[in-house]
């Protein structure tokens, strides 16, 4: 699995992304890059490291920019054009697994085995799964470890993928969810 999570575009380019490499993948899309998604990379490139991966285009040229300059220490992986281009069309999700994997090796992410901390079971345990409240509590735990909201599976990846501790799991369900508290 690769440490760093990739930033890219869009949902396209997440499922071309994700048939090349088992990562973690964010999409920003597009120009719409809002104050949620730039604290999500920020919070990955904290935890463990993003690299960005936008089209090989203005746009994407761009969007790369944007979020560099907020996230200095990002590392930065590049398709070319002509292997990103089909029937006109350019971005990442035109790339074929290869050129990805490529451009990922050259922008230097790090291979590691996969940690999995968390399993669906903690999920229904702490009531983020199978609940009738557990979107909710998904939002607010996401707020309070900064990985932002996910439905259950992007949840339980953004745990494991983005490491967080056991402590700092119980610590932020204990701050948020009055049931777990102790008196």
């Amino acid at each position: 699995m690769i440490k760093e999570v990739i930033v890219v575009e869009g949902k396209d380019d997440i499922s071309a992304v994700k048939k090349a490499v088992d990562a973690e993948v964010l999409a920003v899309h597009g120009y719409g890059i809002n104050e949620d998604s730039m604290n999500k990379i920020r919070e990955a490139a904290k935890r463990t490291g993003v690299i960005i991966l936008t089209d090989p285009d203005h746009a994407g040229e761009r969007i790369r920019r944007m979020i560099a300059k907020r996230v200095p220490d990002a590392k930065h992986a590049y398709i070319m054009r002509d292997e990103g281009t089909k029937n006109g069309n350019v971005g990442v999700e035109n790339a074929d697994a290869a050129a990805i994997i490529r451009a990922l090796e050259n922008a230097k992410a790090v291979v590691e085995d996969k940690a999995v901390l968390f399993s669906t079971r903690d999920m229904v345990f702490f009531k983020l799964s199978g609940a009738k409240d557990s979107k909710k509590r998904r939002q607010i735990l996401g707020k309070a470890l900064g990985i932002g909201y996910g439905n259950t599976s992007s949840f339980l990846s953004r745990l494991n993928a983005y490491k967080v501790s056991k402590e700092e799991f119980e610590k932020a369900i204990v701050s948020n969810f009055e049931e777990y508290r102790y008196e």
